[in-house]
């Protein structure tokens, strides 16, 4: 079919572009979720400590080891809040925009954030010295920052996060010491060992990030696909054939195919809506064509375009089949007795006309370079649409095609034949038949 993309096999470059664009956005609202539990947390230890310190500063200072200013605290929590809110407002603004952060930032971002606990390690060293300090909590602050850079989805970000706490632990606890002490020499192999335990972390953090992200890949692939798919084929698209598209993909070629084409219309509609109000009407057409579009669904048809108070269905396309006038005639026959069972239980009976042809149509997707609808064309879908015309001249409700009729062959038993009839665009009557 004209411009139109394998689905299956990778879901083709067509959809690769929105693929990717919607990948890009659910990145970053994962990230945003990321920095929001950052600062709460951030918010949370400074609201505690300046409650804990009012409360009750002896036992502050005793843990400390000595007198405690919260300024001291302060001065690295507060910046580091503001921080992550100049980061949050950057990434809402890229992701208004439809553009990415760059990888760079990324980067910097991480090296920041996780140089955090290592300032706050140092004035714990200063304070309590490099055993105790070490010992504490703020070496385990650094896997906060870990467990959250899953929500990057980025393998790399995720082991750089966890390589920067465990250099930077290492550092601290083999090269920084209080001035003047007579603290013991630190033990290599005994923080070695915890360095690469951390490091470890932040890439076991990378590996789930890269199986969210190929969770959060697998269901936009399948949904871009399918959004792709509703809209190329206009306004209905039966899951089942949403479904088969998926599944077996389609030619990227235009090409030229057998399918039934029906036309519906409902008589004398405009007449009627004159005296209604347009809630009346809108309400009364979608309830006939959720009933005529059911139908279709059951026989595999498809609508390919709503036109006002009528609609024109295909049956053979976009996938092939061998009995697409049976279905067809099939569905139409359903319609008229559905309608019939909706007209006893309304104020505002409806009479349809039903015509269906069959042939060979040129079968595309067709349309701007901004939109694109998958379509029919030829002289199949034109008399397909005078057939149904001619529902008004002939009183009846459902004619077909003599092509049709004979597709049918024993099926078609009951047709009745109209003759051959004059048919506007045609230099020659043509022969239509009835079915009740």
């Amino acid at each position: 079919m004209l411009g139109f993309w394998g689905i299956k096999g990778g879901q083709g470059s067509a959809v690769s572009a929105d693929f990717q664009h919607a990948l890009m956005q659910q990145v970053m609202r994962t990230e945003l979720i990321r920095i929001r539990a950052l600062i709460g947390t951030a918010a949370l230890l400074t609201v505690m400590l300046w409650a804990i310190y009012t409360l009750d500063a002896p036992a502050v200072n005793h843990i400390w080891h000595g007198p405690l200013r919260p300024t001291y605290l302060f001065a690295i929590l507060i910046p580091f809040i503001l921080f992550e809110l100049w980061v949050h407002a950057t990434i809402s603004r890229h992701l208004r925009l439809d553009r990415d952060v760059p990888v760079y930032r990324r980067y910097l971002g991480a090296l920041i954030e996780t140089s955090t606990p290592t300032l706050t390690l140092a004035l714990h060293i200063d304070a309590m010295g490099p055993v105790q300090a070490l010992g504490f909590v703020v070496p385990l602050t650094y896997f906060i920052f870990i467990i959250l850079s899953t929500l990057r989805l980025d393998f790399w970000l995720s082991s750089f996060t966890g390589f920067v706490a465990a250099a930077e632990l290492f550092c601290m606890a083999m090269f920084y010491h209080r001035t003047g002490s007579a603290d013991p020499p630190p033990d290599l192999y005994y923080h070695s060992v915890r360095s690469v335990v951390i490091l470890i972390c932040g890439m076991l953090a990378g590996a789930v990030g890269v199986q969210l992200r190929r969770q959060f890949e697998a269901s936009i692939q399948a949904a871009t696909a399918r959004d792709r798919i509703t809209n190329l084929f206009g306004q209905h698209v039966s899951p089942q054939v949403v479904e088969r598209l998926m599944a077996e993909g389609a030619t990227t070629n235009s090409d030229i195919r057998r399918v039934a084409v029906m036309f519906v219309d409902f008589r004398s509609f405009t007449a009627g809506a004159r005296t209604r109000s347009p809630q009346e009407v809108v309400d009364r057409l979608d309830g006939a064509f959720a009933v005529l579009v059911d139908i279709l669904d059951r026989h595999g048809g498809i609508v390919n375009k709503f036109l006002g108070d009528g609609f024109l269905a295909l049956f053979g396309a976009p996938f092939e089949s061998a009995d697409a006038a049976h279905h067809a005639v099939a569905a139409a026959r359903e319609m008229l007795e559905a309608n019939d069972r909706f007209n006893q239980a309304t104020s505002w009976p409806l009479r349809i006309g039903i015509g269906v042809h069959i042939g060979e149509v040129v079968a595309g997707n067709i349309g701007s370079p901004r939109r694109k609808e998958y379509t029919v064309i030829g002289d199949t879908v034109n008399f397909a649409a005078r057939l149904e015309a001619l529902n008004k001249e002939l009183n009846s409700q459902f004619l077909i095609s003599s092509e049709v009729r004979a597709a049918l062959g024993d099926a078609a038993r009951d047709a009745v034949p109209r003759g051959e009839v004059p048919v506007r665009g045609y230099d020659r009557p043509v022969a239509v038949w009835q079915l009740g």
